[in-house]
């Protein structure tokens, strides 16, 4: 990429950041011993998913992942949030999609098969805001606009916890498959600093990073924690041979950009608490990320009628270029008063999205025989704000055998949704090739409120058996009440032996950028590579052709449990769950807008001006069903010979099916034109049968003296994908197993390492009906590998703690 002042300021930053961290902390490591910043053990105390103070992993009652900081650096050789959270928790799926109109940004995390947006993700147990960029391509997670995950440093997290249960009745809308709750770091007396670089087998995709975390004390009665992180990546390409048309000068050559983008990032991280009096403290915490990404659209033939053969006679790629700046702040003040504790906060949250392409306008130059080659296509902004109150206190009750745990509290969310309309050359008619710009029509800014209060209680009612229930009420200004409720019970059959049980109802609120989000951009429809309007509900094309108001979806969700913890080295659970959900929101099949049908009728309506093939939109259009089951399994050997070792198993079973799809619209049906609510790609596939339904992993941690061997062996089990075309072009993907190896040694305070992800170099099957596709075989390999496509990759980092 073109960004070299960018990119040396990220370098300097970081660089900066170790050496004054290595400085100010040489002496301390001098004199302490080096630790973890956090230790997990089976007697880790968890806060989510309860608002009980003393409630332990093994105690919970309900399905919970606590993920160490360790686990996060040394489970795998990659610096995302996301990917590390996929090869540690068999149901989370991170896959790798490209050529999606700029997915590649902020890849989406499902959690159970389900959309990127029905999981909540938490810092420090505060709601996080949502992306701006809605994925519109035929990925998973489309039509989306999840939280980013990979905006956070990993050096800056402490632990994470995964709760695998529906909670909306604690948190409100989008925890219906379950809470990310990341926790960041906050002990000033240990830090690190390191560097890494990595390549892949093929010779591309070169990685660069460095990173630093470190604090201090403030006057004994506080801290300080400052983390940050660089990292350069180049771009892989696994793009096959450009096999569309003989005719064309590119015939056989290799064409398109299929692969991760090229991109450069920083991120930085800062974590605050200060003790006003032994009861009363101040905190605040705050991250912040600037990516910059470069990937491409279709290659356009040299004589295809989307080139200009004047300007490219061979024929031109699109380039789009994003830019991605992610902020997020907390500030509060909590402590006890009387029998209570309090916690007041306020949050902000912002994500934009600004694009740029470099492509030509045909309809331009056929017009005025001119056309810029570079775009600023226009940006798009999500934000949030939000004041939390919350007051809780254990109630000491002769009837229960631990003190009854109360908690209540309320919460104002506003939430903002903005986009800027790009220059008029990006969308004049059919816009810039490969993406058009956002119209000056569409630009606009858009807002709503919402007041939610809720009451927690939890209490173990006898020696044996434990009790939680929550209640919320929720209110929004566009589209109304809700309420939801919760109850989870787990019962000690033995100290070694307990079962647990969940029940509760969810929501997800439609997202302002599924209410508002407008843009034409280039996408296959039917085997056709054509230009698709996507057309927010209010506006009067959508409305015509049978677009409602969208409506929350709502879920209910069951689980039942075993936990077992025979011995001090062994931990088990067992969960299964299902969850139903009503009113999925999902972008429609595509209406064909060069019909004379769909035309004359637009024009006797007064729209005149469609510039695109094809018109789509967002609609509350299914209902589904997940079933499946979590089993997790760790174990520390105490009685090795030589050495010390850490197992862990954990497997995931999970199915998801369409239940209901809704009929055609009624305006529709009088125009003699039928919409397909969902086709048969989504319902099939994106919707179901895309994501594995079998994962398995399998660590191992083994540590002798000063050297370590981590090992890291997962199965990601067959999944399917579906043609709109129809059954002949179905494709089944066998499963694939893949091992991750890293080699450690430890020298005073310094860690060296060597290893590789996907050492035997593993690549998913080929799509066998890409030749026959309009790219002609360029992409050979499915968006829907949960692992991607780029083969091995393999690393050495340098670290230095204290």
């Amino acid at each position: 990429m073109n960004t070299p002042q960018i990119k040396m300021f990220p370098f300097r930053l970081s660089t900066s950041l170790i050496l004054l961290a290595l400085y100010s902390n040489l002496h301390a490591a001098e004199n302490n011993p080096i630790e973890p910043e956090q230790v997990k053990t089976l007697a880790t105390i968890v806060v989510t998913g309860t608002r009980a103070n003393n409630r332990s992993q093994t105690e919970s009652l309900q399905p919970i992942d606590v993920i160490s900081a360790k686990e996060l650096t040394e489970r795998t050789g990659s610096n995302e949030l996301g990917t590390a959270l996929s090869r540690i928790i068999p149901s989370i799926n991170f896959p790798r999609p490209t050529v999606v109109d700029g997915t590649e940004l902020v890849r989406p995390a499902q959690l159970k098969g389900l959309a990127p947006d029905q999981v909540l993700v938490l810092v420090n147990g505060k709601r996080r805001h949502t992306g701006a960029f809605i994925n519109l391509g035929g990925t998973i997670g489309r039509g989306s606009a999840p939280t980013d995950l990979n905006a956070i440093p990993i050096s800056a997290i402490s632990r994470v916890e995964v709760l695998r249960e529906g909670a909306s009745a604690r948190y409100g809308s989008d925890a219906i498959a379950g809470v990310i709750n990341i926790i960041l770091k906050s002990n000033p007396k240990h830090g690190e600093a390191g560097i890494k670089y990595g390549i892949y087998n093929k010779g591309d995709g070169e990685q660069k990073q460095s990173f630093a975390s470190g604090g201090t004390q403030l006057n004994h009665y506080g801290y300080a924690i400052f983390s940050g992180e660089w990292q350069d990546s180049q771009a892989t390409n696994r793009a096959g041979p450009d096999l569309r048309d003989p005719r064309s000068t590119t015939y056989g050559q290799r064409t398109f950009r299929f692969g991760d983008p090229d991109s450069d990032e920083v991120k930085a991280a800062i974590n605050l608490g200060y003790d006003l009096s032994d009861n009363t403290e101040l905190y605040s915490f705050a991250t912040y990320s600037h990516r910059n990404a470069e990937t491409a659209g279709f290659y356009r033939l040299s004589n295809a009628s989307n080139n200009i053969p004047a300007l490219y006679p061979n024929g031109y790629l699109p380039i789009i270029q994003g830019q991605l700046d992610d902020f997020g702040a907390v500030a509060g003040i909590k402590g006890d008063w009387s029998a209570w504790h309090y916690d007041a906060s306020v949050n902000y949250g912002l994500n934009r999205y600004d694009v740029d392409t470099k492509t030509i306008n045909v309809d331009l130059y056929k017009d005025r025989a001119v056309t810029p080659f570079g775009f600023q296509n226009g940006s798009l902004k999500n934000a949030q704000a939000v004041v939390n109150f919350d007051l809780s206190r254990a109630f000491n009750l002769a009837a229960l055998a631990s003190p009854l745990n109360v908690a209540f509290g309320a919460q104002y969310l506003n939430q903002k949704y903005q986009i800027q309309a790009g220059d008029p050359a990006s969308y004049y008619k059919s816009g810039s090739s490969g993406l058009a710009g956002f119209r000056a029509a569409d630009a606009g800014e858009w807002s709503r409120d919402s007041y939610a209060a809720y009451l927690d209680l939890e209490a173990n009612l006898t020696e044996k058996l434990s009790a939680s229930t929550a209640y919320r009420h929720e209110y929004y200004n566009d589209f109304g009440h809700t309420d939801n409720a919760s109850l989870s019970l787990r019962y000690a059959i033995h100290p070694a032996l307990a079962v647990r049980g969940s029940a509760s109802t969810g929501f997800r609120a439609p997202s302002l950028a599924q209410q508002y989000f407008a843009q034409t951009s280039s996408q296959l429809v039917n085997g056709q590579l054509v230009e698709a309007g996507t057309f927010p509900t209010t506006s009067q094309v959508a409305q015509l052709l049978g677009a409602e108001q969208l409506k929350p979806e709502k879920s209910k969700n069951y689980s039942v449990g075993v936990v077992l913890t025979p011995t001090d080295q062994l931990y088990v659970t067992l969960d299964a769950y299902q969850i139903d959900i009503d009113h999925r929101i999902s972008l429609s099949s595509n209406i064909n807008a060069s019909s004379d049908t769909v035309r004359q009728y637009l024009n006797s309506n007064g729209i005149s001006n469609t510039n695109f093939s094809s018109i789509r939109y967002f609609n509350n259009a299914s209902d589904t069903r997940t079933r499946g089951v979590d089993l997790v399994a760790t174990y520390k050997w105490t009685d090795l010979p030589y050495g010390e070792l850490n197992s862990s198993l954990a497997y995931n079973y999970n199915k998801n099916k369409v239940t209901h799809v809704d009929g055609n619209p009624a305006i529709l049906d009088a125009l003699g034109i039928n919409l397909t609510r969902l086709d048969r790609r989504e319902q099939y596939g994106l919707l179901a049968a895309s994501t594995p339904e079998h994962k398995f992993s399998l660590a191992n941690d083994y540590k002798l003296g000063n050297f370590s061997v981590n090992t890291n062996l997962t199965r990601y089990g067959s999944f399917k994908t579906f043609s709109n075309s129809g059954e002949a072009k179905d494709q089944k993907f066998s499963a694939k197993w893949l091992l991750d190896l890293a080699l450690s040694y430890q020298y005073q305070n310094w860690n060296f390492t060597v290893g590789g992800d996907n050492i035997t170099d593993v690549y998913p099957d080929k799509d066998v009906y890409d030749i026959n596709q309009p790219t002609g075989g360029s992409l050979p390999y499915s968006q829907f590998s949960p692992f991607g496509f780029n083969g091995a990759f393999y690393y050495g980092k340098i670290n230095y703690r204290w």
